[in-house]
């Protein structure tokens, strides 16, 4: 990734956890930040606001802009409908990583920002290269550029949990959906 002065790039972000080493990582790149938050998955609601107040914390601390989209759930269990027994990892997470990525291009191609990617990736969790083809099939629909930046790499994920501690910011024990919730 070359350096991007003063370009923009919508960072989707997840949780403020994972967008912490991300923002700074896009930030040192020379790019000017905009953390869009959307995420219809997470439940229930009182989770939602818990992670959508770490992001506001996560942002000021960093001098970036948010965006908060409206907390809709209906999107996602119509995005999920008929994965809801599906594994973690398995086609209901695509279906979410879609939906989630889909309505980050919108944002930005509505707001003139031709770049977007998502703190997604960072998790040890997730597949990579599998949310780098999502991103990328729906960077072309729209005419933008997904940059798939594997945040994890250079010891990201460990750098993004310290800033989350030095931060003091809310941490989470589950994926975000009520059918990742840790079964007691």
């Amino acid at each position: 990734m070359k350096n991007k002065v003063n370009k923009k790039i919508v960072l989707h972000s997840c949780c403020a956890i994972c967008s912490g080493y991300p923002v700074s990582f896009l930030k040192d790149a020379g790019y000017q930040v905009v953390v869009y938050f959307y995420n219809p998955n997470i439940f229930p609601l009182e989770e939602y606001q818990k992670r959508l107040n770490a992001q506001r914390k996560l942002c000021k601390a960093f001098g970036v802009e948010l965006f908060e989209e409206t907390y809709s759930p209906q999107e996602f269990y119509e995005a999920a409908k008929g994965y809801e027994n599906e594994p973690e990892k398995g086609a209901r997470c695509d279906k979410c990583f879609e939906l989630r990525l889909r309505k980050t291009a919108e944002f930005a191609k509505n707001r003139g920002i031709n770049t977007f990617t998502t703190s997604i990736v960072i998790s040890p969790h997730k597949n990579f290269s599998k949310l780098a083809s999502i991103g990328q099939k729906i960077a072309s629909e729209y005419g933008l550029i997904f940059e798939a930046i594997d945040f994890k790499k250079k010891d990201g994920f460990l750098k993004t949990n310290q800033i989350s501690r030095d931060l003091e910011l809310y941490r989470q024990n589950y994926c975000g959906c009520e059918f990742s919730i840790p079964k007691k």
